[in-house]
């Protein structure tokens, strides 16, 4: 158990770590191919964010563990929606009038209702898996248009992709960075899925239930981190947009390559609570973007408790006393 724990911790800090070279590597080298940075904000940037979400998914269906998978993107979403929003929250009040909140809230929120009718089957198919990519695609036309006629638009993403100028390589370097990275992202994943695995045995709960909790938990640490660092510098119109961003690729591009690779049966548990569960926490936010509000300390509070009371009730529901004492000793 304590073995099985180091490999899930130490999984994590190897995907957190490559994923971020693999960004500032591929950005390296699309800048030394003179593409623009709004392309690469849209696509290497944002995509590259997400690659230890995507490398985990991969690896859980390869393995036979597509359950994990899935709970990891739900539960990701959830923590995302709840937690890093909530937390940042008691730091700083969250505003939610930056440029595009409104479209991209709409859009997370049809995804998350696509996600849904999609589940509805029983399972998650290649056709699922490609309808869910043909969505994200349309989402980062959408976005690259937009951005081309309103400079507003494009002000988030170029500001993300200048944060990374400060680490140029040269391309031979950038290269090296990025299949090291690629390797990093990939032995990291068999890591935290193995151990997320052994600790479901030990503990004789589902993959699914350690998706939803320990590796949603931990794949959401760096969109916490981010949150937590721009409500402190006073950014937090970032913090936001950062979850919403993160809660559509999670949706689209995760499962979608996810369930392109094998199929991703949906348990009956998750139709019981937990895919109403992470509509009930995207629509929690959607009062404050269109009244274009900010999330204060109070709205914070009441988010952090309901993240804390779907983890409580995972925990008796999925384990009983019995998991709750394993966790203990």
């Amino acid at each position: 158990m304590v073995f099985a724990t180091l490999q899930v911790i130490a999984g994590l800090v190897l995907l957190i770590v490559a994923g971020d070279f693999l960004v500032r590597g591929a950005v390296s080298l699309a800048n030394t191919f003179g593409l623009s940075p709004l392309l690469i904000g849209l696509t290497i940037v944002a995509c590259g964010t997400s690659a230890p979400e995507l490398f985990v998914g991969v690896d859980a269906v390869l393995r036979g563990v597509p359950t994990l998978a899935l709970g990891n993107v739900v539960g990701s979403n959830i923590a995302n929606a709840l937690l890093v929003v909530g937390l940042p929250a008691l730091i700083a009040p969250l505003t939610c009038s930056a440029p595009r909140l409104n479209n991209n809230m709409a859009v997370m929120l049809g995804a998350t209702v696509l996600f849904i009718a999609l589940a509805l089957d029983g399972s998650f198919s290649f056709i699922d898996g490609a309808i869910l990519l043909a969505g994200l695609a349309a989402f980062l036309v959408y976005t690259g248009r937009r951005a081309q006629t309103d400079p507003n638009a494009a002000e988030g993403i170029l500001d993300f992709e200048e944060e990374l100028k400060s680490a140029q390589y040269s391309p031979v370097i950038a290269g090296i960075i990025v299949i090291g990275s690629c390797g990093g992202l990939v032995f990291g994943a068999d890591m935290l899925v193995d151990g997320a695995v052994q600790i479901a045995t030990k503990l004789g709960v589902s993959e699914a239930v350690i998706g939803l909790t320990l590796v949603a938990l931990g794949t959401s640490l760096p969109e916490l981190a981010t949150s937590i660092a721009a409500a402190m510098r006073g950014h937090c119109d970032v913090a936001l947009g950062n979850v919403i961003g993160s809660n559509i690729f999670n949706l689209t591009g995760i499962m979608g390559i996810t369930a392109m690779v094998g199929v991703v049966p949906v348990p009956d548990s998750f139709f019981q609570l937990d895919l109403w569960v992470m509509l009930a926490a995207s629509l929690a936010i959607l009062p404050f973007t269109m009244r274009r509000s900010a999330v204060r300390r109070t709205g914070g509070l009441l988010l952090l408790l309901a993240y804390a009371a779907y983890i409580g009730w995972l925990a008796y529901d999925g384990a009983g006393m019995a998991t709750l004492a394993g966790i203990a000793s």
